[in-house]
């Protein structure tokens, strides 16, 4: 069995303007493992739009999927990104019934926040494809352990500025 653990959607970015953007996720509970997953507009728009409840006056492509599993009473009990292959991240849908459909990470995940399903992320995921960022910390007792995220953000871009496409070889 694999090792799956909770990871969370921070946000999309878009490192260089006409770049494909990039699904940003993080360990959850103050870890600093990063995954930055490039994915297309439209699913980036899907997924904002997922994130933040937002509602359509007609469903969109993720709202009808979510429609239909309801219709024959199944819904997404979990996400989970499975494996990185190729420099290619895969992920799958967990029914509720149990069966397992592979997906694109970024319908997967913009399906499971729409219907409030956990995502999780393979450890091996983590340990071969993430970005380990370390961060200030406010010396205020509990303030401590909050993080600003647009802080984090900003110290992950320029993490990912540095990158080259042969750092992606061995994925």
């Amino acid at each position: 069995m694999v090792s799956v653990i909770p990871i969370e959607v921070v946000g999309m970015a878009v490192p260089v303007p006409g770049e494909a953007p990039l699904m940003l996720l993080r360990e959850p509970d103050g870890a600093r493992r990063w995954l930055a997953i490039m994915i297309g507009y439209g699913e980036a728009e899907a997924l904002v739009r997922a994130r933040e409840q937002i509602a359509q006056p007609r469903p969109g492509t993720i709202e009808l999927l979510g429609d239909v599993l309801a219709a024959f009473g199944q819904g997404v009990a979990a996400v989970e990104l499975t494996e990185v292959r190729d420099g290619i991240f895969y992920a799958d849908l967990v029914l509720v019934s149990g069966t397992r459909v592979s997906a694109r990470p970024s319908d997967a995940v913009a399906l499971g926040l729409r219907q409030g399903a956990p995502i999780r992320v393979a450890e091996e995921v983590l340990d071969v494809a993430s970005v380990q960022l370390e961060l200030e910390q406010d010396a205020e007792g509990p303030a401590a352990d909050v993080l600003d995220t647009e802080a984090e953000i900003a110290r992950f871009r320029a993490e990912l500025d540095g990158l080259q496409p042969e750092d992606f070889d061995d994925l």
